[in-house]
């Protein structure tokens, strides 16, 4: 059950007013050096380009993960349902603490280029030699592995595993209220306390009270719409998309023996693949772009020039794609070939499915449960089967395909260009 602090100790938060800890070994964890790094690793990545105020980091979400499952358990146990089990109250607690710690910087951008992966990081981080793992030895020897499998998703309690991580679980429900905080827009917003009423502990998993329907689907609209206006934004893209270019060429000049001018030990193991527990500590957001303030100085022409429009905000421009014939992307990356612009640095055809953030389908790629909801029969029936709004909303249709470029090194070749394909950038009449 984990000792209880002598006194509660509470962090002020602008989502959730206050975040309780009653728990030792809960505030033991937040002093971790492995926790205290999140302060330095923003939760909407390079976000911030598009939305200015979306500098919330990794602590910030991660503690507001850890209230929402604090607030989830205090009403099941303050209701007293027999089928939460009680005994997983402090490993809970502590997974939904400790979900986020393998993050990197600009992690999903990361990953993509280096094949890094922030769940497998983070079972590492609970499970090696660190602060985090000895926090939760001295509480249980068994709690490092037990943390670890309820966030890889193997913990042999679903139950737990859902409030971690599901179609409605704590982590979902914070960031969308927090990145719509922060993000200064109206549509993540929820009524959370109400969801919260409505959950119920059923058969090993989390159910709703189909009298919360209404609550769900107000939710679950917030998802569809930070996913389409915010996670979705053409700028938060092209932000992306350029940092990526910076990590493929420094990735690419690394295989073919280049010498960098400049070049942190952590940064070359992540080139290399051979990133230690500490080293990969040291990677925050301060290192990364530390290390492309350097890089702008490279006699690389291409990696200094995308380390300069990453850091000082010169992003691509975009065309959708959808009417124009499928040979014009080819013929774009040819002219450009040809008139001295690397295409593969300075053009991406976009596709918004492979943003890694997600809306509700009752079959969900991740393996997560479909939201189930529980009538006075005691019968389980999935909601999109009884709400028109969520089956509108799981049809979601997959977008644009968009090719980003930068305007102003295809201006500066304008004169070669047809004239029609300056009407597709429009850059006539």
């Amino acid at each position: 059950m984990g000792v209880p602090l002598q006194e509660e100790k509470v962090f002020k938060d602008p989502v959730h007013k206050y975040i309780y800890v009653q728990d030792q070994t809960i505030w033991d964890l937040i002093d971790t050096r492995e926790f205290q790094r999140l302060r330095r690793i923003r939760q909407l990545g390079t976000s911030f380009m598009t939305f200015h105020g979306a500098e919330h980091s990794r602590f910030s979400h991660s503690l507001g993960v850890y209230e929402v499952a604090r607030k989830i358990i205090s009403q099941f146990e303050r209701n007293d349902y027999s089928e939460w089990p009680r005994e997983e109250r402090l490993l809970t607690l502590c997974s939904a603490l400790l979900h986020d710690i393998g993050h990197g910087p600009f992690s999903h951008s990361v990953e993509k280029v280096f094949g890094t992966n922030h769940e497998e990081w983070t079972c590492q981080l609970v499970l090696g030699d660190t602060e985090v793992n000895r926090v939760l030895r001295e509480a249980d020897p068994s709690l490092p592995k037990n943390v670890s499998d309820v966030i890889c998703k193997s913990y042999g309690k679903s139950i737990v595993v859902s409030l971690i991580s599901s179609q409605l679980d704590a982590d979902r429900m914070d960031y969308l209220l927090r990145d719509a905080y922060f993000t200064g827009v109206n549509y993540g917003t929820f009524d959370l306390e109400r969801i919260l009423r409505v959950i119920r502990p059923h058969k090993g998993h989390i159910v709703v009270k189909e009298s919360g329907m209404h609550a769900i689907e107000d939710y679950l609209m917030a998802r569809y719409q930070m996913y389409w206006q915010v996670y979705f934004h053409a700028v938060t893209r092209s932000s992306e998309i350029v940092l990526r270019k910076v990590f493929e060429r420094a990735k690419w000049l690394h295989q073919e023996g280049y010498i960098f001018g400049f070049m942190p030990t952590a940064f070359a193991s992540l080139l290399r693949g051979t990133l230690t527990i500490e080293q990969y500590l040291q990677l925050d957001e301060s290192y990364v772009q530390m290390t492309l303030i350097q890089w702008t100085s490279e006699e690389d022409r291409i990696l200094a020039d995308l380390s300069d429009r990453f850091l000082n905000r010169k992003l691509y421009k975009y065309v959708t794609l959808d009417l124009y014939p499928d040979s014009w992307e080819a013929e774009l990356r040819d002219w450009m070939l040809r008139t001295g612009i690397d295409p593969d640095y300075y053009m991406e055809i976009d596709f918004l499915s492979d943003v890694p953030y997600d809306v509700y389908r009752a079959g969900s790629q991740d393996g997560s449960l479909p939201i189930m909801l529980l009538d006075r029969k005691e019968e389980l029936i999935e909601i999109s089967r009884k709400s028109e709004i969520v089956r509108s909303i799981s049809e979601i249709h997959q977008g644009d395909r968009r090719v980003y470029y930068p305007e102003d090194l295809l201006m500066e070749q304008s004169e070669r260009m047809p004239e029609e394909w300056k009407a597709r950038f429009g850059w006539t009449g």
